[in-house]
């Protein structure tokens, strides 16, 4: 029998740990999940188990290279973002890996902005909302201020996936696509550090900036492979439309969160866009990614449980149901269409008695959903150039929301998009020549045309 070539990508969500091998097709040959209990840092604050997770990744790795019908030529790593690993010279972690949703004291955000000219004007030079935790850098901040003692023993400040993969080649690296993901460590205008990693003297504690295509060969720990810097996750998920599309495109990742994605627009984030909750990425190429984010899919998903109850049904019911254009010509006449992103969600304020059917109900919550949504999405378009707009994750498989996005957006070409763990896929492109002898295929997206040719009145 002869031996598949493969990759090993470590797809590392907040909940969800998955392993995938993908054959040079870049099919999932492979895939085994686990999932941890939370440990706590010393504030008794949950946190990921980082212990747990480095176990579980090498007893992975130990597995998939015993078997015998799998050369791995090479593995890499996708993670969430907005997490630093504290490590000493020899590779510890000096301390837990902190939540990101662990408040962040007052007082000392306060400090931080006051003296680095506001949180406006900071928050345009560095494309990143004030989002707290969220911002891994005031995570650095906060540990030079709280952690004077260790601080003397920190030799680099790790974003996730580089720290997964020092765990295999030994190496210390930073990655764009962790540093530019509204961590407030990037000058988008400079495109540089900011100056106050400088003035702060933290610099120091940053490894140097590798590309995101490099690898390293491993170390003694596993055995021998060409090992990647690791990506941040919402930049992996791009990757593959990158490579498969030339023609401007705005991408909407559709989960808990819905992002509008546009790697084509080059005008810098005003104050009026980070109102609205627009940011900006950095590309695996070290690109901008003009950025705008939806709580629509925890709204969706808050709003059918209170359908359902409402109307005595089950709520598996709500994943498949029909798209009906005339009834959506119905409330659209009864019910004006929200115009103002800052208002906010307006379903939750509705009387479901007001409704005949639960199916009736669903479809304006739809319909509510993507007034919003257009008005999100439409901060990223910038001018004519883009086409196409692709949806993947959850609402791309709802026909009721592609065919109310296609009519809200005519002019464009609307698709539904599905790539098989997209994040997984794109941190094994990133790495593609290092790994695959073959050209990369062409089929690794499906797509499905909605068209705005039915009779509803957006």
């Amino acid at each position: 029998m002869s031996v598949l070539p493969v990759i090993a990508i470590f797809d590392i969500g907040k909940t969800n740990k998955k392993l995938f091998l993908f054959n040079e097709n870049y099919e999932i040959v492979f895939e085994k999940s686990a999932r941890f209990t939370e440990s706590t840092d010393e504030d008794g604050f949950p946190c990921e188990n980082l212990e747990s997770l480095t176990h579980s990744i090498f007893d992975s790795l130990k597995e998939i290279f015993s078997l015998k019908k799998f050369k791995v030529i090479a593995v890499n790593f996708s993670t969430y973002g907005a997490s630093l690993v504290y490590v000493n010279k020899d590779g510890k972690p000096l301390t837990p890996l902190y939540n990101y949703l662990k408040p962040f004291p007052k007082e000392l955000s306060e400090r931080f902005y006051a003296t680095y000219g506001g949180k406006e004007e900071f928050s345009i030079q560095t494309a990143s909302p004030v989002l707290s935790s969220l911002n891994s850098g005031l995570q650095l901040y906060r540990f030079k201020y709280e952690k004077p003692a260790l601080i003397k023993n920190l030799l680099f400040a790790l974003h996730l996936p580089q720290y997964l993969s020092h765990l295999l080649t030994g190496k210390f690296y930073s990655d764009l696509t962790s540093i530019g993901c509204h961590t407030a460590l990037w000058n988008f205008k400079k495109h540089a550090y900011h100056d106050w990693i400088y003035k702060e003297n933290l610099i120091k504690y940053l490894a140097p900036v590798e590309n995101s295509n490099k690898t390293f060969p491993s170390g003694p720990s596993i055995d021998k492979c060409k090992v990647g810097i690791g990506l941040h996750d919402s930049s992996a998920a791009l990757i593959p439309y990158l490579v498969n599309f030339t023609m401007p495109f705005v991408l909407i990742s559709t989960g808990t969160w819905c992002i509008s994605m546009n790697p084509f627009n080059k005008t810098p984030l005003t104050s009026e866009e980070l109102k609205s909750d627009c940011l900006c990425y950095l590309q695996y190429q070290g690109e901008p990614v003009k950025a705008s984010r939806l709580h629509a899919g925890l709204e969706h998903e808050q709003q059918v449980k209170r359908i359902a109850e409402h109307f005595k049904q089950d709520i598996i019911k709500y994943r498949d149901i029909t798209f009906n254009p005339g009834l959506v010509n119905t409330l659209k006449s009864n019910i004006p269409a929200t115009t103002q992103l800052s208002k906010g969600f307006s379903f939750h304020k509705k009387n479901l008695s007001d409704f005949k059917t639960d199916v009736e109900a669903y479809h304006q919550l739809i319909i509510d959903l993507i007034d919003l949504q257009y008005l999100s999405t439409r901060l990223v378009i910038d001018g004519p150039s883009v086409k196409r707009i692709f949806v993947d994750g959850g609402f791309s498989n709802n026909s009721i929301y592609m065919n109310l996005l296609a009519f809200a957006f005519p002019e464009m070409e609307v698709f539904a998009a599905s790539v098989a763990q997209a994040t997984a896929v794109g941190a094994a492109l990133a790495i593609h020549p290092d790994w695959n002898q073959k050209p990369i295929p062409n089929n690794i997206i499906g797509l499905k045309y909605y068209s705005s040719g039915h009779a509803v009145r957006l």
